[in-house]
């Protein structure tokens, strides 16, 4: 909402898709990666408002960002369970806490500490007609950079030779498009 501080966790095409939305409801957005190549993106596409590095002060950083506060919403979209665990610390009192990735393995937390915060813990998994409806809204009012966010394109045939580039971070991908 308005006003609100999110944290959105992974900055690959979901956790971005996250801050552009975040940001189109008036979010201050902060984005938090381990990949400096998404962050410069984040930062040069201005999709997230702060754009900080994952690691071993990153909640100390976090928490002086914030005045302690931490967030008002906290968006996983890593795909790592210890990121998914470590996120239940960065969820402000009151706060809810939003697991878009989906890992097999156990999550876990401290259960006092996430009845003390007062903690809304919430799942996305699939989209209703008004989400889809509120994407395509985005789209035609060009509030989503698509020239920017599809980076690499490539025919059905090429896509196989040219996957290992794409993982590689130093290529840059974002979000490739592979024509039929």
């Amino acid at each position: 909402e308005a006003g609100q501080r999110a944290l959105v966790v992974g900055a690959g095409p979901i956790g971005i898709a996250c801050m552009i939305f975040a940001r189109l409801r008036g979010a201050d957005v902060t984005a938090l990666d381990t990949r400096v190549d998404r962050l410069d993106f984040c930062a040069c596409e201005k999709l997230a408002n702060h754009c900080m590095r994952a690691g071993a002060d990153a909640e100390a950083e976090l928490s002086q960002q914030t005045k302690g506060d931490f967030f008002d919403c906290v968006f996983d979209a890593t795909g790592s369970a210890n990121a998914m665990n470590a996120g239940f610390e960065l969820v402000a009192h009151g706060g809810a806490y939003v697991l878009v990735s989906i890992v097999r393995d156990t999550i876990s937390f401290a259960d006092p500490e996430f009845h003390k915060r007062e903690t809304t813990l919430l799942s996305s998994r699939n989209a209703t007609r008004e989400d889809f409806e509120t994407v395509l809204a985005a789209l035609r009012a060009g509030s989503i950079p698509t020239g920017k966010l599809n980076t690499h394109r490539a025919t059905l045939s090429e896509a196989p030779g040219l996957f290992p580039t794409w993982i590689d971070p130093a290529s840059g991908a974002i979000k490739v498009i592979v024509e039929i």
